[in-house]
């Protein structure tokens, strides 16, 4: 059986307060553990009225701490707005909280526009130092310390967790670098998917073995929004396609109400750019989401499929989530 695991923004719906969201959170992880789901990530987003998973460290305390089994990390950890050795330290006080559940994904985009970039880290790093921040990040896990700095910078906690670290990415670089370094490679094809064969296809052909993995082992993003008719799940979605059409135009907010009327919303242009962006979804009822699953992974043949999708009210979020469950055999 291919494992499934869920990635959740934690949306703050209009009408909502991040609370709300955050209690959200927590019942969703619980409703995925039950639902065998393999792991609950959360991801780091910045100045964004409609994410509440901005503390992405701490959320996932909370949420490791209110469920028993599930892995529980994120996806991902912005590290250009981050010491590598902060990150050690939060990743690695919560592998001994939570001992062999905890996993960290690792992005370079800033998670934010730049000024909030700036904010963050009070000065910008430069793309080319990613890869160095990771191996840094990574050499804290281990049971020494960073080459050059074993006997005088330490991460406590941290030192000998051997947090699973995995590259994310939506383009080809991300590919190009957890290849290089033997890594897991999740694919943001949630709403980037432009360069998803070309970036999966690279990271197997070119993937070196490491003490961290054998193997290539590749994570497809996909949004599902699953209810008892197409035509509902369709509605659920509106809410997403409009969220992600505010965002592009420079308005985010809170995750919008769900509209019966999406096209006339938002219009043939920008609804040809959400449609796009938003290909690699499952939509419908239980039948029409595992006949979609099914053709993306003989398609793309992932290891794991991660599940996303926003939905505004939370009861049907919990039912979306556990019919795209009952979708993998």
């Amino acid at each position: 059986m291919i494992p499934y695991s869920l990635l959740d923004l934690s949306p703050i719906p209009e009408g909502a307060s991040a609370a709300d969201a955050l209690a959200n959170t927590l019942d969703l992880a619980r409703h995925a553990e039950r639902l065998g789901y393999t792991r609950y990530w959360v991801a780091e987003h910045h100045n964004m009225p409609g994410i509440a998973s901005a503390a992405t460290s701490v959320l996932i305390g909370h949420i490791a701490g209110g469920t028993s089994s599930i892995r529980v990390g994120a996806g991902g950890i912005m590290l250009p707005n981050h010491a590598p050795l902060v990150i050690a330290e939060q990743f690695g006080t919560l592998a001994t909280l939570y001992p062999d559940r905890i996993d960290l994904g690792l992005g370079r985009a800033p998670g934010t526009d730049m000024a909030t970039a700036r904010a963050l880290r009070r000065g910008l790093v430069k793309e080319e130092d990613f890869p160095r921040d990771v191996m840094e990040l990574m050499a804290y896990f281990e049971d020494s310390g960073p080459d050059g700095a074993a006997r005088t910078v330490r991460a406590i906690p941290g030192s000998g967790t051997h947090v699973p670290v995995w590259i994310l990415g939506s383009s080809l670089y991300g590919a190009q670098l957890a290849a290089h370094l033997g890594l897991p490679y999740a694919f943001a094809s949630h709403f980037a998917p432009a360069a998803l064969e070309q970036a999966v296809e690279i990271y197997r052909r070119t993937f070196h073995p490491s003490d961290h993995l054998a193997e290539p082992y590749f994570m497809l993003a996909v949004n599902v929004f699953a209810a008892a008719t197409d035509e509902k799940a369709r509605v659920l979605k509106s809410s997403l396609q409009q969220g992600f059409a505010n965002l592009r135009s420079g308005r985010p907010g809170p995750l919008p109400k769900p509209v019966p009327d999406i096209e006339a919303r938002l219009g043939p242009q920008m609804m040809a750019m959400v449609d796009q962006a938003l290909s690699c979804s499952a939509t419908g009822s239980p039948e029409t989401v595992r006949a979609k699953l099914h053709e993306l992974i003989v398609r793309h043949a992932p290891d794991e499929v991660l599940l996303a999708g926003q939905i505004h009210n939370h009861a049907d979020r919990l039912a979306s989530f556990e019919i795209a469950a009952g979708c993998f055999p």
